[in-house]
């Protein structure tokens, strides 16, 4: 069930919400009727929230009824012929890599529960009606997708495995590419280490997830080209990384309780 078209949603329907962070694109798809055929050039997770009932065909030429349970997480290889329709349809969260990574496995599944993948997708979901600057993405994206591959970067991280050595190499990578997209894959890369082991190996050494530390990086910038230079904000944000003004803005009041011409 990997609703990558749906039928024209009414005037009234909620729109697709969508976010594109580091490797990872995802979408919540509004609860609606829906109809698709395609070959996955990608795979993909996805996850139905509500129960569904309809006609889909997987891997296959054989077209067949199916009736999904609700919190149901499901993958879809890269070369799999999908055929689904359903009249009703229900509310999905679809995951995908935009990097070029394959993600690990061969066979499609849908309808299978897992609470770790249902905390996951409720997360993702209340993340996507409502965005915080404390919403960490690519972890999640990254955490979702073991739970559907059974990725083998699921092994324990040494204590050790970040130390100050590779420490410092992060900081002098992240100053120098501050400016513009930094994802989890680029920093787990410099240091030789799977983007799992590195998130997990990461939080272990610092109490807190890259992602985090990343926003913290930002800030920390932006408060400095505030106070030693006289650079516009909206130039400030750009160096720093931020979409705009305005993120920035909502970032500071997020994190530090004030807004950047407060503190200027």
């Amino acid at each position: 069930m990997n609703h990558q078209n749906r039928l024209q949603p009414s005037p009234l329907s909620e729109p697709v919400r969508r976010v594109e962070t580091g490797s990872w694109a995802i979408e919540l798809l509004p609860s609606a009727a829906y109809s698709t055929r395609y070959v996955a050039a990608q795979a993909s997770i996805g996850f139905a929230f509500d129960s569904q009932r309809g006609l889909h065909a997987l891997g296959s030429d054989r077209v067949h009824p199916f009736e999904a349970m609700p919190n149901g997480l499901a993958f879809v290889p890269a070369g799999c012929d999908v055929f689904s329709e359903s009249l009703m349809g229900g509310e999905y969260l679809r995951v995908t890599r935009t990097d070029g990574i394959p993600l690990s496995g061969d066979h499609p599944f849908n309808n299978h529960i897992d609470q770790q993948a249902i905390d996951l997708a409720l997360r993702m979901r209340g993340a996507l009606l409502r965005a915080c600057v404390e919403d960490d993405w690519e972890t999640w994206a990254l955490a979702l997708a073991q739970r559907a591959t059974g990725d083998s970067a699921l092994s324990t991280p040494d204590q050790g495995a970040i130390t100050p050595r590779r420490m410092r190499l992060l900081d002098e990578f992240i100053e120098a590419n501050l400016e513009g997209p930094l994802g989890v894959s680029a920093m787990a890369g410099l240091l030789g280490l799977s983007e799992g082991y590195f998130m997990r190996a990461f939080k272990l050494a610092t109490g807190k997830s890259p992602h985090s530390y990343l926003i913290d990086r930002r800030l920390a910038k932006a408060r400095a080209l505030m106070r030693d230079s006289t650079a516009r904000l909206s130039e400030i944000a750009l160096a720093c990384g931020f979409n705009s003004q305005a993120h920035m803005a909502t970032t500071f009041k997020q994190r530090l309780g004030v807004s950047p011409m407060q503190l200027r």
